[in-house]
């Protein structure tokens, strides 16, 4: 009994596995997008095809941790000034989306369907919520988060994901039941802004030194742990006070956006992010009930329509009114088409307060879950309707240390790079795995992240796949090696510049196809220089000497490239010979 119940177990996650590995490539294959595919499996393997999932709910609980860590990714790439500078669009778009949007659609029910009033009003509010992690998941796949449709959406989604607390307590409000909850007004609300309180003063003095610590003394797999620690440390006491445990999530992210330890905390994070959010939207599409579709596929087509348009139309207006062009407002109001997840739990709430019935609820989570079926199609409208204006790609994008220029390593060589490049103005973005290197950099005027550029997640993280240019400069050979094999074979069209440790090193590098710098040669040119100074030479006579032996050592590092010397079989098998040949041999000691 006891071998069965736990094979039982591990067959659960065997299937949604293979279900992920099966339908996700096939429907990016068809063009469709990862989420549809995610969505199209959970309703193949819910209780309402296959019956492999009898219980939904059971996989739901985790997987809406797939939200909580993706909002706190998403925290990570902002930070409290490019928040601020946010704030019209959070605050009065945002607001001004799910007011708006929830009162005009909330005259479907009360008008079309004959729903009561309170019903109606929590049915529009909970429609005019969009999905934050079908919208930024779409958005990602699309390289479009940092795009002007993608900022202005993103703001909407973090007001509706805010609203849902006030949404929450109007539930209460408008229930006909008696409050089961006998806290005062006063105290909930001072439990939440002690909450967020708590959140504030540990990111901002607690979290980067104890990072710090771990990174000295702890095992790579602890900071994956501590990362994971502080996101649902951060998410579980919010949902402790009443508050989303997306929007702790959300704010321990912007709290650490200004930390070193950025890049690696969100490269800890995301395969988790990504698998639990696969997962969320298999449960989307296990809570399907087709028999609900079946029975009201009309009603629900029509109202999926209506929804569609009434939305779209209202986020459009409402984007040209606070500033923004045609082609942003088009894109930005088709992605916001859909319901979103959180209706869910508002539905849930209002079902359980006698707001609305059961029945009803039902009817608006399958709503809610066709919406979402048909945003990646008519999101692809875009193009059609925003065409005669399409929306300005910004050439760069530099805010949160997003630079055009990676910089991996900032030892001796990395600091002086970086001033050069800093005085021509190039944005950089800076990376080393030393804790002391990172701490110490404050001086230079440039803030580095820690990060193993050793490790793909991390440079990928860091900006790898989109910098005009990757220099790096780190100090051993066998490091400097293994990062420009990976770069080159995951962005070989991103250029390079290297530090290289001799000639030997050179010669390696540049079979694969990069610009190297030797880390002695020019110090030893200038050193040679300055002794013939010293000896007498004039200015131009050392500046001549400097230069020609540092051609002939080019043309030396081309032929032996090449192999063409004729003096070694194995080109890195090299042995130093000299550039001007000696007057006379020196007798051996």
């Amino acid at each position: 009994m006891a071998d069965t119940a736990h094979a039982t177990s591990l067959l659960e996650p065997v299937v949604l596995l293979a279900t992920a590995v099966i339908a996700v490539p096939l429907a990016k294959r068809a063009g469709l997008g990862s989420v549809l595919g995610y969505i199209a499996a959970g309703v193949a393997i819910g209780p309402s095809v296959l019956g492999l999932f009898s219980e939904p709910g059971r996989v739901s609980g985790i997987a809406e941790l797939g939200i909580v860590l993706l909002l706190f990714i998403i925290g990570l790439e902002l930070n409290l000034g490019r928040l601020w500078s946010m704030r019209r669009d959070i605050l009065g778009l945002g607001t001004a989306q799910v007011v708006v949007s929830g009162a005009v659609i909330a005259l479907y029910p009360l008008l079309v369907a004959g729903r009561s009033l309170p019903a109606s009003i929590i049915a529009g509010l909970g429609l005019a919520l969009s999905s934050t992690a079908i919208v930024m998941q779409m958005l990602q796949e699309r390289g479009e988060v940092e795009s002007p449709h993608g900022r202005t959406a993103f703001a909407v989604l973090l007001m509706q994901d805010l609203a849902i607390v006030p949404l929450i307590a109007l539930v209460a409000v408008l229930s006909p039941l008696p409050s089961a909850d006998d806290t005062p007004a006063w105290l909930a609300a001072a439990q939440m802004l002690a909450a967020v309180a708590a959140v504030v003063l540990a990111g901002r003095f607690l979290l980067s030194p104890f990072f710090g610590l771990l990174a000295r003394f702890g095992a790579p797999e602890i900071m994956t742990a501590a990362a994971l620690l502080v996101v649902l440390g951060a998410a579980g006491l919010m949902q402790l006070v009443g508050l989303s445990m997306a929007a702790g999530a959300f704010l321990a992210g912007v709290l650490l956006a200004e930390s070193s330890y950025r890049h690696e905390l969100e490269a800890d994070i995301e395969p988790f992010r990504g698998l639990l959010l696969g997962l969320f939207f298999l449960s989307v599409g296990m809570s399907v009930d087709l028999a609900v579709v079946r029975d009201n596929l009309l009603s629900l087509i029509v109202a999926a329509t209506v929804l569609t348009i009434t939305k779209t139309l209202v986020m459009y207006g409402l984007s040209r009114a606070f500033g923004h062009d045609h082609g942003t407002s088009v894109r930005a109001a088709l992605l916001l088409s859909q319901g979103g997840e959180f209706g869910f739990v508002l539905y849930s709430a209002a079902a359980t307060a006698g707001v609305m019935l059961t029945d009803h609820a039902s009817l608006l989570v399958a709503l809610v879950t066709l919406s979402m079926l048909l945003t990646p199609f008519v999101s692809r409208l875009a193009p059609l309707l925003a065409r005669d204006a399409a929306a300005a790609e910004p050439e760069e994008d530099f805010s949160d240390a997003r630079g055009s220029v990676l910089l991996i390593g900032f030892g001796r060589v990395g600091q002086m790079a970086a001033q050069v490049l800093l005085r021509h103005g190039a944005a950089l973005t800076i990376i080393d795995s030393d804790v002391e290197q990172v701490e110490a950099a404050a001086r230079f005027g440039a803030r580095v992240h820690y990060g193993d550029g050793t490790r793909l997640d991390v440079l990928r993280a860091a900006g790898a796949g989109r910098v005009r240019l990757i220099a790096v400069c780190t100090d051993r050979q066998e490091t400097t090696t293994r990062i420009v094999s990976i770069l080159r074979e995951a962005y070989p069209d991103t250029p390079l510049v290297v530090r290289s440790f001799d000639r030997r090193h050179s010669l390696e590098l540049l079979s694969h196809g990069v610009a190297e710098v030797r880390e002695t040669l020019e110090s030893a040119l200038l050193l040679g220089g300055q002794a013939l100074r010293q000896l007498g030479a004039s200015e131009d006579e050392a500046g001549a000497a400097i230069r020609y032996v540092r051609d002939r050592d080019r043309q030396r590092l081309d032929a032996q490239l090449q192999g063409d010397t004729g003096d070694f079989q194995d080109r890195y098998r090299i042995r130093p010979e000299p550039l001007q040949q000696p007057a006379k041999q020196a007798a051996p000691l």
